[in-house]
């Protein structure tokens, strides 16, 4: 008797221990291949690696300044992109295809509106005996003080970019500014600034959204190209810029 009551226990005893070891079998092997499966994922790391041009980690909306602007650019509302480049774009034929002048234009459309505005006074008085109310036109001063506070920001920050290239701490800056200087001088003796201003603001409707579209096709010949500046660039530099004399440079005492 006491041998068949101790066989049930033991019997129970091993059944729990195998199902402990069983247990503990499957979990460590769903580690590993928990593990396993974890160990591919990181082509994030690679991701990271990417090239991008001009350096940015962010998108491109987020680069364009994020905003109504950079909506207009990238075409998000595609009425309010379309409407701002034909605006453009009829102010350009206006100015420099008709040759229309600023000073006349603003003259011919004073005329024609107080023209309208008087006449549409007169009819109203003789109509209704009552003199027309006509809306006043008050222009807030907010906007134009951003526009101003924002052009004066920008055009310190490039005060102290070019008075750091001139100070000749940075050899490669200062040879790619006076490159930029001397196309941007060339296309300006072929065209005017309204061109150019125009030619900007067409580039900036259609460079931007194109490549947001396609930035996975345009990178790797970006960075194609980039290899190839840089490679060239050593090579100018081994065999010109590193044959100018240098002085050396005083440090100031304070």
């Amino acid at each position: 008797m006491t041998e068949h009551s101790e066989n049930p226990v033991e019997s129970v005893k091993e059944k729990i221990s195998e199902e402990l070891h069983g247990h503990d079998s499957s979990s460590s092997s769903s580690s590993d291949s928990d593990s396993d499966t974890k160990k591919p994922d990181s082509p994030s790391s690679v991701k990271a690696k990417i090239f991008r041009l001009f350096g940015r980690d962010r998108p491109v909306h987020h680069v364009l300044g994020g905003g109504k602007p950079a909506d207009v650019f990238l075409w998000r509302n595609k009425k309010v992109s379309a409407g701002v480049l034909g605006g453009a774009t009829a102010i350009w034929v206006l100015f420099e295809l008709i040759e229309y002048h600023l000073l006349t234009l603003f003259c011919h459309i004073s005329i024609l509106s107080l023209a309208v505005l008087f006449l549409w006074s007169n009819a109203h008085t003789f109509i209704h005996k009552t003199p027309p109310h006509i809306p006043k036109v008050h222009l807030p001063e907010q906007p134009f003080l951003q526009i101003v506070s924002a052009l004066t920001i920008e055009i310190n920050r490039a005060l102290v970019v070019l008075r750091s290239i001139a100070s000749g701490r940075d050899l490669k800056k200062f040879l790619i500014v006076i490159a930029g200087l001397w196309v941007l001088s060339i296309v300006g003796s072929w065209c005017n600034f309204l061109t150019i201003f125009y030619i900007v603001f067409v580039l900036l409707h259609t460079v931007p959204v194109i490549y947001d579209k396609y930035e996975d096709k345009i990178d790797p010949i970006a960075e194609k190209a980039t290899i190839e500046i840089k490679r060239q660039y050593a090579v100018f530099d081994a065999k010109v810029l590193s044959k100018i004399p240098k002085g050396p440079l005083k440090t100031k005492k304070v």
